[in-house]
């Protein structure tokens, strides 16, 4: 359960799942100087609406004024920020160690600890599958940063509200 408390803001956003939507609302940011720090979508329950989760950061006005422009976008349906409401947040990491045969079970151990999973396994390198919070994803990060991270890879975060049930009107 997460409820942000820096200028860091999580928009969560119901549009029509049509051809140049996500184009007009990265545009809408981009056209006014506003930065998106991440960016998720993928269709919902419903194949005709899906679900953007935007994070960004600015103060309250300048979050006010996002929001009030990307309810004038024709497709978008809803729009909400999540920061203030309690929330469930999850990030996907895939991180690339080198290992060699000596370091795998210490390696193993640490993946272990953080209950996340190795997807792929070569004599010189693990990589490593992790799903949680900034804050988890960071954690493990500084444990494998002294084995070396050849790469990283992640999806930026996704939320959803808790303990409403959310439909498409509601």
């Amino acid at each position: 359960m997460a409820i942000q408390k820096s200028d860091s803001h999580i928009l969560s956003v119901l549009v029509n799942n049509r051809f140049g939507v996500l184009a007009r609302v990265a545009g809408l940011f981009s056209g006014r100087n506003f930065n998106i720090d991440s960016l998720s979508v993928a269709e919902t329950d419903d194949p005709e609406v899906s679900h953007m989760t935007i994070v960004t950061h600015g103060e309250a006005q300048i979050i006010e004024q996002i929001e009030k422009q990307l309810n004038r976008l024709i497709d978008v349906i809803k729009v909400r920020d999540l920061t203030a409401e309690h929330h469930v947040e999850r990030e996907l990491a895939l991180v690339k160690v080198d290992c060699d045969t000596s370091e795998r079970a210490e390696i193993l151990q640490i993946v272990d600890i953080f209950r996340a999973k190795t997807v792929d396994v070569t004599p010189t390198n693990l990589t490593i599958e992790v799903t949680g919070d900034e804050g988890k994803i960071r954690a493990l990060l500084d444990m494998l940063h002294p084995y070396g991270i050849k790469q990283i890879v992640k999806t930026g975060k996704i939320a959803i509200i808790r303990g409403e049930i959310r439909t498409r009107n509601g």
